[in-house]
């Protein structure tokens, strides 16, 4: 007979999945502790989430998943239920008409930061969300090539901007206003002025997720958004490599130094599998996105690998879950919105404590 040990419980806990999706309580770092002594099990379970019922269905399938483990008699699971926290900084307020707004970002540049915060938005709205993406990169907007237009939004009679609609998504961004090849030579004011706008002035109407792809680093446009909008939260974005894994660290620590909840990393460009042979390599080094999710204590929402075709959708201005919806980065990245939901909408949000 096998001995039970905690790792075994915690391998049966991985049965029990989150009511209303296809993720384990485990993965979703639910589990604070598990202990056998003898042929009893003790299993301390934390939530963060307003609804008792989500607790009692997990107390009841977890109950049923250790009963079965040989040689356990009674197994014990305690959940500790918490409210669910306030979230971004003291003064920062809510953008009118938007349930959710999230912030991807990225300690350094060349991660695929906007490739990722675009396909967020649109695998988001493929699965039923009314999804806007703000460009908040006013030195560097990459949205109206990824989308494929250069369209220049209107205003309403009282002063507001109408965002621009492309595959189901409004969309805002500084090279919705500027010439492709005309920099934008801004200082802190300015910075600061055209990000409100952004975000305020914009018509956004009734939006479920308002993504905000912020540029790299932690300067100006990073600190205006935290301290003046009131975030759901953040995703942040690395490759597995140390070399970006040590500026996604700066990230994580700039929004756990103005109260906003890291929501979860994507690590991009995980991998890259050869079409000719189907053989992996792990070009950025393996596992870094998941080791540094396990350290923080925040979920891994995703491994997207790396192809052709996204680089390709990218720059032909289709994101790729929209143009191949069923390929590799296209489930991956529909895995990543439904992820997101579940943190946003009833289910266990990323402790700091863990």
């Amino acid at each position: 007979m096998t001995e039970v040990n905690a790792e075994s419980v915690r391998e049966a806990l991985r049965a029990v999945k989150y009511p209303g999706f296809s993720r384990d309580i485990v993965s979703f770092g639910l589990v604070e502790s598990a202990e056998v002594r003898g042929d009893e099990v003790f299993v301390k379970l934390s939530l963060a989430v307003e609804d008792p019922r989500v607790a009692q269905q997990i107390h009841r399938e977890c109950m049923g998943a250790l009963a079965v483990l040989p040689g356990v008699r009674t197994p014990h699971v305690l959940i500790d239920l918490k409210k669910p926290p306030a979230v971004s900084s003291p003064g920062a307020t809510k953008i009118e008409g938007v349930k959710h707004v999230v912030a991807v970002a990225s300690g350094k540049g060349g991660v695929g930061k906007s490739t990722v915060a675009s396909n967020l938005a649109q695998a988001l709205s493929l699965d039923g969300a009314r999804t806007g993406l703000c460009d908040c990169d006013l030195y560097g907007p990459s949205i109206a090539l990824m989308f494929g237009t250069t369209e220049q939004p209107a205003a309403t009679e009282d002063n507001r901007i109408v965002p621009i609609g492309r595959y189901g998504l409004k969309l805002m961004s500084m090279g919705f206003l500027t010439d492709p090849d005309t920099p934008a030579v801004l200082r802190g004011p300015m910075v600061t002025r055209y990000t409100q706008q952004f975000l305020r002035q914009v018509e956004w109407g009734g939006l479920d997720y308002l993504i905000l792809d912020l540029p790299p680093g932690t300067g100006d446009i990073q600190l205006t958004v935290v301290q003046t909008v009131a975030l759901a939260g953040a995703v942040v974005v690395t490759t597995p490599q140390e070399v970006a894994l040590i500026d996604a660290r700066k990230a994580v620590a700039m929004f756990d130094k103005t109260n906003v909840r890291v929501l979860g990393i994507v690590e991009n460009m995980s991998h890259f599998v050869c079409p000719s042979d189907g053989v992996r390599y792990d070009i950025f080094g393996s596992g870094g996105g998941r080791r540094e999710a396990d350290r923080l204590g925040v979920p891994l929402l995703g491994e997207v690998p790396i192809d052709m075709a996204t680089r390709e959708a990218g720059d032909t201005g289709m994101p790729v879950v929209a143009r191949a919806q069923d390929s590799a980065v296209g489930r991956e990245f529909m895995k990543i919105a439904r992820a997101l939901r579940a943190e946003l909408e009833g289910a266990p949000v990323a402790r700091s404590d863990a």
